[in-house]
């Protein structure tokens, strides 16, 4: 486990360069990494394929058997009671090694799946962290707008109970201001649903409060689009692995060609021999050394074996291909989805500055003329949309570069 902690942390580390209002998020991606019962699991696949070479690169086990006659056969020196024969078998030339090379290739695939699951979660973190932190703003927002709207509400029953308004503006801040209640009711349950999934990921209690920002960072992608394009074909695991299994197969031709080859063995035998008939000492005979040979005569299994592994690393080629394929189509809507991001905060900056002096020149007409309740309303729901879409234009922005982060290996 402290292994794990190292690589995870170690990794963590060189993959980000947390700044303060990061410091929370990357906690949390080293707890997810220390606890997620997910990726221990795929470290625990990869230790275990590591116990695998030592076992196939060692020789068979040495055969040992005994046998006793019955009647005993009669030779010139004496009868032959019982016989003890050892024998160890070799494989040939380089097989051990081969099998060994395989080994150690399926273990290092395992690492690229430990990998691969490990930027998948840390995506998942993030993006559900990201998805909290909306939320949140999403509650504080209506919040802010039900107190707007209460404002208004007393301006409102001031002009109504001077005559200057009819009742009927009293009555449609409380529709307005039963809506936002509703959909304050929606986000806070949202909120804890959203609290359950990350606490799941991170394996927490499941109620434990996440700690958000007060404002969502503005960091940008530190790289151009074609270096970013250039490390994902060169980083990303699920394409590495695809590369470890295509190598694989290629260390598999080796072995399977071994196997066609012939196999030696090499033993002894201890033949006991008891007191003979003409009253003769028994002498214990010797017969060393034996050497047997395992001959593949049946040579369509090897080869078709070997067409096998051939055509499975022709196959990841061509697999690998199309990954390479889909992650530049997997990154293009990414980085679209983050170019539009920078657009619409840019928009929504402007758009939310706008409604908001066009709020309060429309409070102080109908503060002093009573008109335009309508457009008051009106503009006050456009002042929560852009301050909405704003905030979900920021949390977009940060989902994507967590996308293509984690298209990077990240």
């Amino acid at each position: 486990m402290k292994k794990l902690i190292y690589i995870i942390s170690s990794l963590l580390i060189l993959a980000t360069m947390p700044t303060k209002a990061q410091d929370e998020l990357n906690t949390y991606l080293v707890t997810a990494a220390e606890n997620n019962p997910g990726l221990k699991a795929k470290f625990d696949d990869y230790m275990a394929a590591l116990e695998v070479a030592p076992q196939v690169s060692a020789l068979p086990d040495p055969q040992l058997a005994f046998g006793y006659f019955i009647q005993p056969v009669e030779t010139r020196m004496g009868p032959q009671r019982f016989k003890v024969s050892l024998t160890q078998m070799f494989p040939w030339f380089g097989t051990l090694n081969a099998r060994e090379n395989v080994a150690v290739q399926a273990a290092k695939v395992k690492y690229e799946l430990f990998e691969e699951a490990k930027s998948q979660l840390f995506n998942d973190v993030r993006g559900t962290y990201f998805n909290l932190y909306f939320t949140q703003k999403a509650i504080d927002i209506t919040g802010e707008n039900l107190e707007i709207l209460s404002a208004f509400q007393k301006l409102a029953v001031a002009k109504i109970e001077a005559g200057l308004v009819s009742t009927v503006d009293e009555y449609r801040i409380e529709m307005e201001t039963g809506e936002l209640e509703n959909q304050l009711a929606l986000l806070k349950d949202k909120m804890r649903s959203q609290t359950v999934l990350f606490n799941q990921m991170l394996n927490d209690t499941l109620d434990t409060p996440v700690k958000l920002p007060n404002d969502l960072w503005a960091n940008d992608l530190e790289f151009s689009k074609v270096a970013i394009l250039d490390s994902i074909r060169a980083q990303n695991h699920q394409l590495l692995k695809l590369e470890l299994e295509r190598e694989l197969f290629s260390l598999k031709q080796e072995v399977a060609r071994k196997q066609g080859s012939p196999s030696i063995s090499v033993g002894f035998d201890y033949i006991n021999v008891g007191k003979g008939e003409m009253n003769l000492e028994g002498k214990d005979a010797f017969m060393f050394p034996r050497i047997g040979l395992s001959i593949p005569l049946y040579r369509n299994k090897y080869n078709s074996m070997v067409k096998e592994v051939v055509l499975q690393e022709s196959a990841k080629t061509f697999e690998m291909q199309n990954k390479d394929n889909m992650l530049e189509a997997i990154f293009e809507a990414a980085y679209t989805e983050y170019m539009d991001a920078n657009r619409r905060i840019e928009l929504y900056n402007m758009q939310l500055t706008l409604a908001q002096r066009s709020l309060n020149i429309m409070e102080t007409e109908y503060a002093t003329s009573g008109k335009n309740f309508e457009e008051l309303l009106r503009m006050e729901r456009k002042l929560l949309k852009y301050a909405l879409e704003l905030e979900k234009a920021k949390t977009d922005k940060q989902a994507a570069i967590s996308n293509i982060k984690y298209l990077m290996g990240k």
